[in-house]
């Protein structure tokens, strides 16, 4: 619920805000889109995890369904605080304690770290996968299990400063609000560095990594002849992980370019409370959205993937196959499999871990 940032206040529930049912005949519309889009995202990624969790009986593609299955979690988190918000619209009061304040107005950051956090650690395995194979080839399951669990740890931990430093205050007309206790430069300070932990730094890395897997594949389709399936599959897969990515910055940037802008130009902003009002609604239903596209997008990935690993497991047996038939006539073995198989056969098997 850190969607809509006010300063000093946080959320929807700043004094300025307190009027906005008030100030706004659509405040039945806006909750009810609301409410439909927690409908969606919920159906969307509970569905996921049931594809993720089926997949995870395929050993090879586990891996991959670890970071599917608490992307999907995080966007449930995210969702789950849809209908406070909601309530709190309506209501215009938040009836929800001072534990609701400090746990359910920092889910969001919660979440929003997780997701950015795995898709970062996702890209960087299949990174790891092309340019070091045989060495992320020892790399078992479990790690991935420990790389999503420290994820969620780091994600928290940038998440205690809210916590700690928010609480329920009694506003006008005896109704309450969550209020950031620290000064506004702290709580500047602190949201610019949720930008460059979020948002900055992660799309620095992202673009680092596939800038130079793109290098790598035009040089692989250049230097050896390409099994035209795998290949495909494989593309489809990376593909898939970046339009993920993509989408998390289409839903978030504009949100966090609006919330800086208010931060260090509200002076200069000449824009009145009640289009203040709509802005924030509509960067909250940005951010939102992507907890609804995700689920197509993760349920795609699995599919992808699960592709790609039969495509590969048909080809090496293929290969088996005539390796040991032409060793049974009596020519050299050896001589049957090409540089360029050696080095697909080593990519092939890592990509299964």
């Amino acid at each position: 619920m850190a969607e809509l940032i006010e300063e000093p206040f946080w959320g929807n529930f700043s004094d300025e805000d307190i009027d906005f049912k008030e100030q706004s005949s659509l405040t039945g519309v806006l909750g009810a889109i609301l409410l439909l889009m927690c409908f969606i995202g919920m159906t969307g990624n509970i569905y996921t995890l049931v594809v993720a969790f089926g997949s995870m009986a395929i050993r090879s593609a586990s891996c991959l369904c670890v970071y599917v299955i608490n992307l999907a979690l995080a966007d449930l988190l995210y969702l789950s605080t849809i209908p406070f918000v909601v309530c709190t619209y309506f209501a215009q009061d938040w009836f929800f304690g001072d534990a609701g304040c400090r746990f359910l107005l920092s889910f969001d950051l919660l979440t929003m770290h997780a997701s950015i956090f795995l898709l970062t650690a996702m890209s960087l395995e299949r990174y790891w996968a092309v340019t070091r194979p045989l060495k992320v080839r020892i790399v078992g399951n479990s790690y991935h299990k420990v790389a999503s669990l420290a994820v969620w740890l780091l994600s928290l931990l940038l998440t205690i400063p809210m916590m700690v430093m928010i609480q329920q205050r009694e506003g006008g007309s005896h109704k309450h609000i969550c209020f950031p206790t620290w000064t506004p430069d702290a709580f500047r300070v602190y949201l610019t560095v949720l930008f460059g932990t979020s948002i900055l730094t992660p799309g620095l890395v992202l673009a680092i990594l596939y800038s130079r897997l793109a290098w790598n594949y035009w040089i692989s389709t250049k230097t050896m002849q390409p099994q035209v399936t795998g290949r495909m599959l494989k593309q489809k897969l990376f593909s898939r992980i970046f339009s993920i990515i993509v989408a998390y910055w289409a839903c978030f940037v504009p949100f966090w370019a609006w919330q800086l802008a208010k931060l260090y130009w509200s002076m200069d902003l000449e824009i009145s409370s009640t289009a203040q009002a709509y802005l924030n609604f509509g960067v909250t239903c940005l951010t939102y959205s992507n907890s609804c596209i995700n689920p197509f997008l993760y349920t795609l990935l699995t599919k992808n993937y699960r592709e790609y690993i039969a495509t590969q497991c048909e080809e090496r047996q293929g290969r088996q196959y005539a390796f040991f038939r032409r060793g049974r006539d009596g020519k050299p073995q050896a001589e049957h499999v090409s540089a360029a198989e050696g080095v697909d056969q080593i990519e092939e098997t890592e990509d299964i871990h």
